[in-house]
């Protein structure tokens, strides 16, 4: 690598995770690690940290898309106390640019002493920080189902209320813009998963184990079937 960190791509089922990894590499300058299809999130995050060599290294989905002017080798270390930097990325069916779907800085030893959260990376030790500076895009809307569960997931967590201490006037903000989606590919699919996310919260947020199954694959692709029939064998 050109800078002083690993870099680790985490993906599951992504149509374009291939093609995104290679990205990820030439834009780093230099060879990035992958963890494919590990079922359970909470056990996929921790077993990156057994993939690299430095205690800070950069995380990125499989579905991010990095800019490539990202200025990989200016990158500062996190500090002493903040376990992990998030950078934005742009949502391309919503208009909204956030730390969903973004590049993270991380430390190995904080995904180690990881705790219990639905969004996994918001039980980590420490302070986050995030980066106002944006880093690329998520591309989530690579299929009907995969454009669903993202607008479920997202939806699901923050109307249950964000583990990251969000303020209410921002949370309604950013589910008004997913319930809205209007923009980009399969943006039907982000709206009615928003949507559903949403009753879905409302229904569960009480019962942990229930709401827990937002981290369940098999799970939320059933539920898409169930509700979209045919598109879910197209995505």
């Amino acid at each position: 690598m050109t800078n002083a960190f690993d870099a680790v791509m985490l993906s599951y089922d992504e149509p374009m995770a291939n093609a995104l990894h290679r990205r990820l590499g030439r834009v780093l300058g230099g060879p990035v690690k992958r963890l494919h299809g590990v079922q359970g999130m909470r056990r996929a995050y921790r077993l990156t940290a057994e993939l690299v060599d430095t205690e800070q290294f950069f995380l990125a989905d499989g579905d991010f898309s990095i800019d490539t002017r990202f200025p990989a080798a200016d990158v500062e270390p996190l500090v002493e106390g903040v376990s992990m930097r998030v950078w934005r990325a742009v949502n391309p069916v919503n208009g909204l640019t956030y730390g969903y779907g973004g590049l993270k800085l991380i430390r190995r030893s904080a995904l180690r002493e990881m705790g219990e959260a639905v969004d996994v990376l918001a039980a980590l030790p420490g302070k986050v920080e995030f980066c106002q500076d944006t880093a690329g895009t998520t591309r989530f809307n690579q299929s009907a189902y995969h454009a669903w569960k993202a607008g479920f997931r997202e939806c699901a967590m923050l109307a249950r209320g964000s583990e990251y201490g969000m303020n209410d006037t921002d949370v309604r903000a950013r589910i008004d813009a997913w319930t809205s989606s209007s923009t980009g590919d399969f943006t039907t699919y982000a709206a009615a998963g928003a949507r559903g996310g949403i009753t879905f919260a409302h229904d569960a947020a009480r019962d942990p184990k229930r709401f827990d199954l937002l981290n369940d694959p098999a799970w939320l692709r059933e539920r898409f079937t169930a509700a979209h029939g045919e598109q879910a064998v197209a995505g």
